[in-house]
């Protein structure tokens, strides 16, 4: 398993960074306090120990930090990591490598001292998923990406009527686990979301969110429908977002969103609002890692280098 030895800040950019021993991650930024976080895709760079060890080899007396990376790991072949594998730093957050190596543009001191620097070929650059607090002797370690579907279930949205919100968010609190590979706006019609269902289903994916047409209108099918595809009900998950949303208004008892498994699918039912849709995700939030590699067998099945 990979290790992060050393977390690493700067005040400017162009400067050596100080192993400081702990931080914040935060999403879609980088490590708090340093000069390189916001940086678009490169806001967390990572070297290898191992590469450092390789300019020590050479006479020069570096460590962590030296070559301006803000984690410094061990035990994990940074450089074979393709492009978009996520990373679990720590027991909170979440990595995506986004660039493997940088074209230096101005030599180094330690170029100059050298004649080398591995920070070009062998520093990757992440952005952050999900942030949490990371420390020296914190996990590193590649983990599975899932295949997701989103259907928006809506008269009005499939009508051009109404903008659909919900999907997009979905795709944003999903971005830790996987990506979405189909996104479909439906309206509320039993027949044509029975058959999205199964379509998405025979592709493979891993899990499909529904949002929308879980009340009691007439025009409301989408639990009518999942029902009609699962196999296996789940219905502890429907259960928990009702309990947990009745904190937040009784109406949430009247929700009939149902949850299952068809196949090796997940299938879950979401409210149509914005706000509902993130309320009820993070009850869902805490489980989902465990019942996604339940059902595809994909749990640690990304080992280290």
């Amino acid at each position: 398993m990979g290790e992060i030895i050393a977390v690493c800040v700067s005040a400017r950019k162009g400067e050596r960074k100080k192993d400081v021993g702990e931080g914040l991650l935060i999403k879609g930024e980088g490590l708090q306090g340093d000069a390189h976080a916001g940086f678009a895709h490169r806001q967390v760079s990572l070297l290898a120990m191992e590469s450092i060890e390789k300019m020590r080899a050479k006479g020069l007396q570096v460590g962590p930090g030296d070559f301006a990376e803000n984690l410094t790991t061990r035990n994990i072949e940074l450089v074979s990591l393709p492009i978009g594998t996520r990373l679990q730093a720590g027991p909170e957050a979440i990595l995506r490598v986004t660039q493997i190596g940088k074209e230096c543009h101005d030599r180094c001191a330690i170029y100059a001292l050298a004649g080398d620097c591995v920070m070009p070929r062998e520093g990757i650059f992440t952005e952050v998923l999900k942030g949490g607090r990371i420390k020296s002797g914190d996990s590193l370690q590649p983990r599975p990406s899932y295949r997701f579907a989103v259907v928006t279930v809506s008269d009005k949205g499939a009508a051009g009527q109404r903008e659909d919100r919900s999907g997009p968010l979905l795709g944003e609190l999903l971005l830790p686990w996987g990506d979405i590979e189909r996104s479909v706006l439906l309206p509320d019609e039993k027949a044509a979301l029975v058959k999205e269902l199964k379509r998405l289903v025979e592709e493979g994916m891993d899990a499909i969110f529904t949002s929308g047409g879980t009340g009691l209108s007439p025009r409301d099918i989408t639990p009518e429908a999942t029902l009609e595809v699962i196999e296996k009900p789940v219905p502890g998950i429907a259960e928990a977002m009702r309990r947990e949303s009745y904190a937040a208004t009784p109406r949430a008892m009247l929700s009939r969103a149902a949850a299952g498994i068809s196949g090796k699918t997940l299938i879950v039912n979401l409210p149509g609002s914005p706000k509902a849709v993130r309320e009820c995700f993070s009850v869902l939030e805490p489980v989902l890692d465990h019942a996604l590699e339940t059902l595809t067998g994909r749990g640690g099945e990304c080992g280290t280098a």
